[in-house]
């Protein structure tokens, strides 16, 4: 009887124990997909399924997210990000590689394929290139020693917050209707179940760690990010919501820098676009890869 759902396996990078779904069909080329911020590998459980039977789909957690072990200092950066990507890929043989990113795992998945261009054969980002630039230039403007106050207060004020407990799924399942009402009621069900853990005293709270929230303040410029992107060498498809709060990068020049890209807006779709329209993107992937 052929298996519906992925197999679970761990990995590890840096001392820590790693999580990853994988759906099978190890003779088909490999395929990574890697989810943003405060999210888990079991989003892409839809897009998995339809692309399980011509690839070898593998979908990580991010460190400090979905099943992942969290960082023992509570510190996340992009850099570590990067090198638990660099393990994955390099211990499952799985270069040259195609890679689905949405959001910050783009961001992590595009400056992968910049550095490492040889390893990557397709790269797909969703709102996945970081921050809008205006914030990345703000930062950049201000000294060493405001940054650093404000990093450790900001995480100060995280050593003594709690994860939010919910009452029961259906509480969690509200919340996550609340943050994105594209969202059927059916997929918001699913990212909720495999998004909690219950706790000891039966209540719910979400997987990822609250000091993933905030990122390291000690992170490249907008002119490096321009640099990384104009050295990604493989056919690359950026897929954006009209109704997202990213700013496109045909507005801001990041699209422009790119050898070899094209870009895809969605209606009525946001952040979260492969949800939003998942047909409409699944096609589109499909022709892509």
């Amino acid at each position: 009887m052929e298996l519906v759902g992925p197999t679970s396996h761990t990995y590890y990078s840096q001392r820590l124990r790693l999580h990853y779904v994988d759906w099978g069909n190890h003779g088909a080329p490999p395929l990574v997909l890697l989810h943003g911020g405060q999210d888990h590998c079991r989003n892409w459980d839809w897009i998995a399924r339809e692309l399980r039977h011509d690839w070898h789909v593998i979908a990580p957690d991010l460190r400090g997210h979905g099943d992942s072990a969290w960082s023992r200092d509570g510190y996340y950066s992009y850099d570590a990000y990067l090198c638990d990507l660099y393990q994955l890929i390099d211990q499952k043989n799985l270069a040259p590689v195609t890679m689905v990113a949405h959001s910050m795992g783009g961001t992590i998945a595009m400056r992968y394929a910049a550095i490492y261009p040889e390893k990557v054969r397709k790269l797909v980002l969703i709102e996945g290139l970081g921050m809008n630039p205006d914030i990345i230039d703000g930062a950049q403007t201000r000294s060493y020693a405001e940054k650093m106050r404000d990093w450790v207060a900001y995480r100060q004020g995280l050593s003594s917050r709690t994860p939010r407990r919910y009452t029961s799924i259906d509480e969690a399942l509200a919340r996550m209707q609340e943050k994105n009402t594209h969202l059927s009621d059916e997929m918001a069900r699913h990212l909720t179940v495999h998004g909690i853990c219950q706790n000891e005293d039966g209540s719910y709270s979400w997987k990822f760690d609250n000091y993933c929230r905030h990122l390291s303040p000690m992170d490249i410029t907008e002119a490096q990010i321009k640099e990384l992107i104009g050295m990604i060498q493989c056919p690359t498809l950026l897929a954006w919501g009209r109704e997202s709060f990213m700013e496109s990068p045909e507005d801001n020049g990041r699209f422009q820098c790119f050898q070899d890209a094209r870009i895809i807006h969605y209606e009525k779709a946001g952040h979260w676009l492969h949800h939003d329209q998942l047909t409409a993107f699944l096609a589109d992937l499909k022709g892509f890869i």
